[in-house]
């Protein structure tokens, strides 16, 4: 069963710090790139919200059509304000000031991701007990996850909602909930009457029990400090649970899977009226306020009453607009998303899983019900959310990413009962070592080495900015030494870099191939549709012929004197730096034989890409 035992302060406090400590480490070491959402539906909002409209952030088309909710880019906004305030009453120089502005979303997501890892863990201690090497082992699966370590600390809306499901999930009254239903278990065992002496005998037995468990528990209780975390046995717990699942409900939709799931499941077994009501009143309550917040904040950020869960439905289930950025085979979620996000962590989920689904009479023995029902509701959960997402024909890991913590958790105790006997078992510890190995290795590769010239750039290029700017403590315009400021051009697929919670300084002026989606087109039209960036590549000459100014315009240019024209004329003037990755070297060369670009920077980005215009080195060209 739950444990009753409150989770020792202390221990929390001690749990949480490190976590916090591995998380900050974490975020601030990251030196890769993953995927455009990182950035374009989180930071750049957040950068425009918190800088105003010539800020210089690319909004892209989700934003104008209000899909998202600005609950998300907000809380970085106000990171963004206050870092920028404090280096304005600390009067720092601009290179500083850039670099707290780069590190400030980071250590907020930081701390997400650092919640998250605790109560996966907390969540473990009420079911299998603090001190049960299970929830030890679901701590360690947290914390030496692949996944987690790449992405949790990760501005992706998806690590903010798996935080908000697992604290939801934490303080869920499961107690309150299974009582009404363990109570159903136990009639079967009343069948016949009994006689009296039967009854006196029984009721001695029961009285003496519970004597000894009210002794035990008092001993227990009286060495155990008290802890804020007991609030999750009580009812109460149900009003933290549903604020928490109603604003990840609101930042993405497809949430609400996990809860009707897990709600449906409890509310079919139980038979109390008053506490479906009771549920019923809270649900309504929680989500009543959660919305009125959300809707408020839409409005003052879009200018008018909007509601983007809707949005974000129509446009991607209905129009099919989620299909223009890929489609995948049925069974994806199954035979890559489950495998890259649980990685060595998979055989122990998937006995977990079996152990929580499997028809069993064990599972109506009092001794444990209200656990093994929990694992059970979690792995109804997990199924049912992965058949839901299965559905839809664009999948992506991140999609399912909430379910990993409750894939730890059942994958804990398996683990836990594999290696308990490491010390002993010389296979096992090996075992054990080499998984762990495999786990930092792939940590490592992903978050240090994989994709990270497409970040390095961006930081060259601000560096090539700052280089132009006076050594004054504040930056603003005028600080400018040559009079001219960095112009660059990406010739890259969309999003393939961060943009200007990376570049920073407004004055760079930069553009990049588009890949907006055709909302006004059938899906018919849509299948034939060719964005820039696939026009570029297609045919790079023919599309530097048509959309860029002549070359007999940079044959003659000099270093620091050209400017990029406003993104709504016919033609492009030739940026100072040009951006492409090693694939397009050899076309590039052809195209500007004889003209003022030199190649001025190359960096590492990755040893091999599934998109093959994203192969090789990020190089820069720049006029000489």
């Amino acid at each position: 069963m739950l444990s009753s035992r409150p989770m020792p302060r202390r221990q929390a406090y001690t749990v949480f710090v490190l976590l916090l400590a591995f998380r900050l480490v974490n975020a601030l070491c990251v030196q890769t790139y993953f995927q455009p959402d990182e950035y374009f539906q989180s930071l750049e909002p957040a950068w425009q919200m918190a800088f105003g409209l010539d800020s210089g952030a690319w909004i892209t088309w989700e934003w104008r059509e209000h899909l998202r909710s600005s609950l998300h880019p907000m809380i970085f906004a106000i990171v963004y304000r206050s870092a920028a305030e404090l280096c304005r009453l600390l009067v720092v120089t601009t290179g500083t000031r850039a670099a707290i502005l780069l590190a400030a979303p980071k250590m907020l997501q930081a701390t997400i991701a650092a919640t998250g890892d605790f109560f996966t863990w907390a969540v473990a201690c009420k079911l299998f007990k603090h001190r049960h090497n299970a929830s030890y082992a679901a701590l360690a699966l947290t914390a030496f996850s692949p996944w987690q370590f790449h992405c949790s600390i990760r501005t992706f809306l998806n690590s903010l909602e798996t935080t908000l499901t697992i604290v939801a999930l934490y303080y869920w009254p499961w107690q309150w909930f299974l009582d009404v239903a363990r109570e159903r278990v136990q009639q079967p065992h009343v069948r016949a009457p009994q006689r009296d002496d039967d009854r006196s005998t029984e009721a001695t037995a029961l009285q003496s029990r519970s004597s000894l468990e009210q002794g035990s528990n008092s001993v227990d209780q009286s060495t155990t400090p008290d802890s804020s975390l007991e609030v999750a046995s009580s009812p109460d717990g149900l009003y933290i649970s549903l604020s928490f699942a109603a604003v990840a409900c609101i930042l993405r939709p497809t949430n609400i899977i996990i809860w009707a799931t897990i709600s449906l499941f409890l509310l079919g077994r139980s038979r109390d009226l008053q506490k479906m009501t009771t549920f019923a009143s809270s649900a309504v309550l929680c989500g009543t306020g959660v919305l009125t917040v959300s809707l408020a904040v839409d409005r003052a950020y879009y200018g008018q009453w909007v509601f983007p869960p809707f949005q974000f439905l129509y446009f991607n289930l209905v129009q099919g607009v989620a299909g223009f950025y890929g489609l995948n085979r049925f069974d994806y979620y199954f035979t890559e998303g489950l495998p890259l996000l649980l990685t060595t962590a998979l055989p122990f989920a998937g006995i977990g899983m079996w152990h929580a689904l499997r028809p069993s009479e064990d599972r109506k023995h009092l001794k444990g019900y209200v656990e093994r029902q929990t694992l059970y509701l979690l792995a109804v959960a997990v199924v049912a959310t992965v058949l839901a997402m299965t559905a839809i024909s664009h999948k992506e890991v991140r999609f399912i990413y909430p379910l990993l913590p409750m894939l730890h958790i059942l994958a804990a105790k398996p683990l836990a009962d594999f290696f308990h006997s490491v010390p002993r078992n010389k296979g096992k510890l090996v075992l054990l070592v080499l998984l762990l190995s495999v786990n930092m290795f792939i940590a490592a590769y992903v978050t240090f080495v994989h994709q990270r010239g497409v970040v390095d750039v961006m930081h060259f290029l601000r560096h090539e900015q700052e280089a132009r700017m006076s050594d004054s403590p504040s930056y603003d315009a005028e600080s400018i030494k040559h009079g001219s400021n960095v112009t660059v051009g990406f010739f890259m697929p969309c999003h393939s870099t961060p943009w200007r919670s990376h570049l920073v300084y407004p004055d760079i002026k930069a553009w990049a191939l588009t890949c907006e989606p055709p909302l006004d087109l059938s899906v018919e039209e849509r299948s034939r549709y060719e964005d820039e960036a696939d026009m570029f590549y297609n045919n790079p000459p023919s599309w530097i012929d048509d959309n860029m100014e002549s070359l007999d315009s940079i044959m003659k240019a000099k270093p620091g004197a050209l400017e990029l024209k406003q993104r709504n004329q016919a033609r492009r003037a030739w940026p100072e730096y040009l951006v492409f990755f090693e694939q397009l070297e050899p076309v590039m060369s052809g195209i500007l034989k004889g003209t003022v670009y030199e190649e001025c920077w190359r960096g590492f980005n990755t040893h091999w890409h599934d998109d093959r215009r994203r192969r090789g080195d990020v190089v820069v060209w720049c006029i000489r």
